[in-house]
């Protein structure tokens, strides 16, 4: 089974990464979708990460990848000119590996802008399949105006790897996998072989960051859910977080910090997310918390999650109801309007700066506030209550 690269909500979908140019995401069961080119980073929609639901299988093809320098638009805030704050996130000097990149609409994207544009070294793993599309895409400028930071320079990325985070070593693969024509032309991107490439590039990273799920029977109901789905969702959405952890801590540098995406549906009802992602997210979470211990205790590493809200990603719209999920998070949160992937992606940032050194073992949730909401309110039964809204 393969891992995808996450994004929107946050589901997972029959062996594809999650973040498949055409449908999949991964980062933590997420729904991925949308076309953002057309807006600003800023606007950015995210959705409610859902992995890609075409199997977008295994991870991408490693190969430095060199970018020409274009000027496009940020997907964020505007450049201009803003006072320096005292407390400025600055990670100049960090290197941050980020797992679950195949296209600049997810969370993952997102993320890698955010650390860049504090400083951060770039390196990413890219699922086999999906590794050509994704270097062709970035060298023939397709994710230009998606790379401009908000001060106007590109984002670089140094490197990307091949990355199937659902096998952890060589031996671990089938023999179909090792002969299937997608990964033709592809080595060392099994877990295990992708760290020991970075350590033997670079030496060392300092943040980690999973944003990969995958689902193969995400459609389909728990009860009507497969032995082998449900165990493939808990392996490509949870346990290759894991893995990516046992295999990169030893190149971490103390201090360093760890983050994953996952999902609201690990601890509340979101019928059509099945397959086993709820299950898969409540594992990631719990993992979290534990694995936030055991790497706290061995390295000094903070391990933590962010629960994103729904993000309108391309592999979110695969899904088919991330329309519905966003209008019923912008009629029910706290904050009325649409969630935008630089908002996670800042977040993320933030946990793996030093002003978050005393965070770990905890759930993130930047959701406009909808976790925190016990009914909703759009019901025709609160129509007598006057709840100020917003019409959108």
């Amino acid at each position: 089974m393969a891992a995808t690269a996450a994004s929107s909500l946050q589901i997972a979908a029959a062996r594809p990464c999650i973040s498949s140019p055409h449908r999949f995401v991964e980062a933590g069961v997420s729904i991925l979708g949308a076309n953002s080119k057309s807006v600003s980073w800023t606007k950015l929609t995210s959705a409610c990460n859902i992995s890609s639901l075409e199997p977008f299988r295994r991870s991408f093809t490693s190969s430095p990848a060199k970018f020409k320098k274009v000027v496009t638009k940020a997907m964020s805030e505007s450049s201009e000119k803003k006072p320096v704050s005292g407390l400025a996130i600055d990670l100049k000097g960090k290197r941050a590996f980020i797992a679950g990149v195949a296209d600049d609409n997810g969370y993952g994207w997102a993320i890698a802008k955010s650390l860049a544009a504090a400083g951060a070294e770039i390196l990413v793993g890219t699922w086999v399949p999906a590794l050509n599309i994704f270097e062709t895409s970035l060298r023939r400028g397709k994710f230009d105006e998606s790379r401009v930071l908000p001060d106007g320079s590109l984002m670089e990325i140094t490197k990307v790897y091949p990355l199937d985070a659902v096998f952890d070593n060589l031996d671990a693969v089938p023999e179909d996998i090792k002969t299937n024509k997608r990964y033709a032309g592809s080595s060392n991107w099994t877990v295990q072989e992708v760290a020991e490439s970075v350590k033997q590039d670079f030496g060392s990273i300092d943040i980690l960051v999973h944003s990969l799920a995958n689902g193969p029977e995400v459609s389909k109901p728990l009860l009507e859910t497969s032995r082998n789905g449900y165990l493939a969702a808990l392996s490509a959405s949870s346990y290759s977080y894991v893995s990516l952890l046992k295999h990169f801590l030893p190149l971490m540098k103390p201090g360093g910090s760890s983050i994953s995406l996952t999902y609201i549906a690990s601890e509340r009802i979101i019928p059509g997310y099945g397959g086993g992602m709820s299950s898969a997210k409540a594992a990631l979470e719990s993992d979290t918390r534990v694995l936030a211990f055991e790497a706290g205790r061995k390295n000094k590493i903070r391990v933590n999650t962010i629960s994103a809200g729904p993000l309108r990603s391309r592999a979110a719209k695969a899904i088919g109801f991330i329309d519905t999920m966003i209008e019923y998070s912008m009629a029910n949160a706290p904050l009325q309007k649409e969630l935008s992937a630089d908002e996670v992606g800042n977040t993320a940032a933030f946990l793996a700066s030093p002003l978050a050194s005393a965070i770990t073992g905890a759930v993130i949730y930047v959701d406009n506030g909808l976790n925190a909401m016990g009914v909703g309110i759009d019901s025709p039964i609160f129509k007598d209550l006057n709840i100020p809204s917003d019409k959108h």
